[in-house]
């Protein structure tokens, strides 16, 4: 008797045991970035780590892989797909090969200022987060890299000094492809991580970014001039695999999701300041800031914007609905805060 009642514990304790596993399931979420060590965007992603460990008990635990040791951003992907890694920060570039519409958000010199770009990814949002989860993504947070400006070795005033210039295009995107295609350019193709190795040995002469990223990269090292007209504002996003997402409890999800989301804003609102610093930064070091000529006026812009535009709506790669619609959300924007009037103090 005894002995059966050794055994029958025996066998209700190994039918316990998935249930003892799952509730203290440990999940480890490997993450990777371009942004390095001690950069605000790094700073600000540990902290995300921090704060999710801390307040799961150390059930989702972050493993991040800085400065790109995990490759360039289709790579990152790729070992994605085969949940060698299961998230990622990224820019617009990463967030084209995941759901292309949302890049509507970079194109080149489409908004005036930071206010339409959080007015107009505020309305799509919803959106482009189901395109996301569609195509076996989870868009935990926006985030942003700034406003992207041409950094050369040779000062630029003019489309015609871009067309004389060793021009690095990020190999393979497809926003980068148009807008050059549309300004005439012959651009060189590389890696991202080729970039610093290929202006120290001249294979290109200029580069853009914005300034934080400049500064980041090093690659104002490499660099004298700085065209003071913005060509559009870097996006990026905080994305994890739908694979791992799903396979969190549901308590864990909804950690992830509302930190991410105010990791995503605390990106955004700490890159708009530091951008801003490192304006003055790269002053300070001697860079140069050009101002256009009449060549590049503003209707020559907004058509190349167009024609940059029209390639991409030609490929599906962002959909004439979305252009439409943000052009709509713009104008309405505009003329909203066109019609409001400072009231008048009365004595």
């Amino acid at each position: 008797m005894a002995h059966r009642f050794k055994i029958s514990i025996g066998i209700l304790l190994i039918a316990l045991l998935p249930l003892t596993a799952t509730a203290t399931a440990h999940y480890v979420l490997k993450f990777a970035t371009l942004a390095p060590t001690g950069s605000t965007w790094m700073n600000l992603l540990d902290t995300w780590g921090q704060e999710v460990k801390t307040r799961s008990n150390g059930r989702l635990v972050f493993k991040f892989y800085p400065g790109g040791v995990q490759g360039d951003e289709p790579d990152v992907l790729k070992k994605m797909r085969f949940n060698q890694l299961q998230g990622g920060a990224f820019t617009g570039y990463g967030i084209g090969h995941m759901y292309s519409p949302a890049r509507v958000l970079e194109l080149p010199f489409l908004f005036h200022n930071v206010d339409e770009i959080d007015f107009v990814r505020d309305h799509f949002t919803p959106a482009f987060r189901e395109g996301f989860h569609d195509n076996g993504f989870e868009l935990l947070g926006w985030m942003e890299v700034g406003f992207i400006h041409m950094f050369s070795t040779k000062p630029i005033r003019s489309l015609d000094d871009m067309r004389s210039r060793r021009v690095w295009l990020w190999q393979g995107d497809p926003m980068g492809q148009a807008f050059f295609k549309a300004s005439g350019i012959s651009p060189v193709p590389l890696s991202i991580v080729d970039v610093y190795t290929s202006l120290s040995t001249g294979l290109i002469d200029t580069v853009y970014a914005p300034p934080l990223g400049a500064i980041a990269m090093q690659w104002f090292t490499k660099t004298k001039y700085i065209n003071s007209v913005p060509l559009t504002n870097g996006m990026g996003a905080l994305v994890v695999t739908r694979r791992f997402f799903d396979r969190l409890p549901e308590d864990l999800k909804t950690l992830l999701r509302k930190t991410g989301y105010h990791t995503g804003e605390a990106l955004i609102a700490q890159t708009r300041i530091d951008n801003a610093r490192s304006i003055e930064q790269l002053k300070k070091r001697g860079l140069t800031f050009v101002d256009p000529d009449d060549s590049m006026s503003n209707s020559e812009l907004l058509a190349l914007r167009d024609r940059a535009a029209a390639s991409l709506i030609r490929s599906n790669y962002i959909p004439s609905s979305v252009f439409e619609e943000t052009r709509k959300l713009l104008e309405q924007h505009r003329n909203a805060r066109a019609t409001v009037r400072t009231p008048v103090a009365t004595p």
